[in-house]
């Protein structure tokens, strides 16, 4: 039970009034006071008690992309023994509180109402707890009483299909090879002395033969395809929220597809990485994600890239057109050399443009639909 302020003044009103008629000898004062009294017993009664309630807060599915409905049924039955008073039940849905009437119940008698929930933008939206209050017309003593626990509803991003769009850039059937030289690998590279405890399985015998000398192979490592897609969550990045919003559908459509692909894959946004065990998930997180002033611009991503997953083969780095050309190239000049890099510019209603330099390429993405033809064309 909770006593509002409004209760909490009435309830010093009515003291005072009362002790101020007594002392001065107003029968006024008094009879105010003694009113004031009344109506704070009359709410203490109305909220005396407790509901036995039976409620089931039900979401038709708990993940759903932006537009789609959204719904769920939430049922009251009355589990005393006697009929149930008429009360009201609140349920939170995000920053929102909806409010139902609950008539009054027969015993074992239920009573269930449809909600459907606004899913315009992508967002996590708490569901509940569901809520049974009761309290006195004036608002002066409240009583709550908490029946379920609260749900996640998450509104993933929009996503396209990259099939086929992405091979050869998000994917690498063979492996890398890399500058790094080791005893024992795929990639052949050259002969050296033998030295002691070298593995003879790696001895050359024919150039051994032909010199007089053991001689062992050398070899480049290679290693499997490791993509990281970073986002940048500067504010100061996008020129309006639906430049972010391209942004990270951006980061969701690439990551879906390398999970798909069974690549290995690290996605980096906001302060920390978003999970990539499955597609559902790493939507999960996409729909949670947001900006900060305290978050990484496109200039710092080449650095986080590096200290946070240095064996990354491939780069996606996605902004939006607040960075200019220089601070967009100052951010990759921070990726490990030899990592292929893409930074993705989102611009709301900008055209298709992809520039490649070595092993870096700049594109500008306006549209989502566009997203698999800009993969193509930078690997052309």
């Amino acid at each position: 039970m909770r006593v509002s302020p409004l209760g909490w003044g009435t309830a010093l009103a009515a003291v005072a009034l009362l002790v101020a008629g007594r002392v001065l000898g107003w029968v006024e004062l008094a009879a105010l006071g003694a009113g004031l009294a009344a109506a704070c017993l009359v709410a203490l009664v109305m909220t005396a008690g407790r509901a036995r309630y039976g409620v089931d807060l039900d979401m038709a599915e708990n993940r759903v992309r932006i537009g789609e409905r959204a719904v769920g049924r939430l049922e009251v039955t009355n589990r005393a023994r006697r009929r149930s008073l008429p009360s009201r039940v609140e349920l939170p849905v995000g920053s929102n509180v909806a409010e139902l009437a609950v008539p009054a119940l027969a015993p074992g008698e239920s009573f269930d109402e449809l909600f459907a929930i606004p899913t315009q933008r992508r967002a996590v939206v708490v569901v509940g707890p569901v809520r049974s209050v009761r309290g006195d017309p004036l608002g002066l003593v409240r009583r709550s009483v908490r029946w379920t626990t609260p749900e996640d509803l998450y509104v993933h991003p929009r996503t396209v299909s990259l099939a086929g769009a992405s091979s050869g850039l998000l994917r690498d059937l063979e492996g890398q090879s890399t500058r790094e030289i080791s005893d024992a690998d795929l990639s052949f590279h050259a002969l050296r002395d033998y030295v002691a405890g070298d593995d003879r399985r790696y001895i050359h015998w024919r150039t051994t033969a032909r010199r007089g000398r053991l001689m062992v192979k050398q070899f480049e490592d290679t290693r499997r395809t490791q993509t990281v897609v970073a986002l940048a969550s500067n504010p100061g990045d996008y020129g309006d929220e639906d430049e972010f919003e391209l942004a990270v559908s951006t980061v969701a459509s690439i990551g879906v597809q390398v999970i798909r692909e069974e690549r290995g894959l690290a996605v980096l946004a906001g302060p920390g990485k978003l999970r990539v065990d499955t597609p559902p998930r790493l939507l999960d997180d996409c729909s949670g994600v947001g900006t900060s002033d305290a978050g990484a611009g496109v200039t710092l991503l080449g650095r986080r890239v590096t200290r946070e997953t240095p064996d990354a083969t491939v780069a996606v780095l996605v902004t939006g057109s607040g960075p200019s050309d220089g601070d967009v190239r100052l951010g990759a000049r921070y990726v490990p050399f030899g990592v292929r890099t893409l930074v993705v510019r989102c611009t709301s209603g900008g055209e298709l443009a992809v520039r490649t330099q070595g092993a870096l390429t700049l594109a500008t993405l306006g549209d989502l639909d566009d997203l698999p033809r800009l993969l193509r064309r930078a690997l052309a």
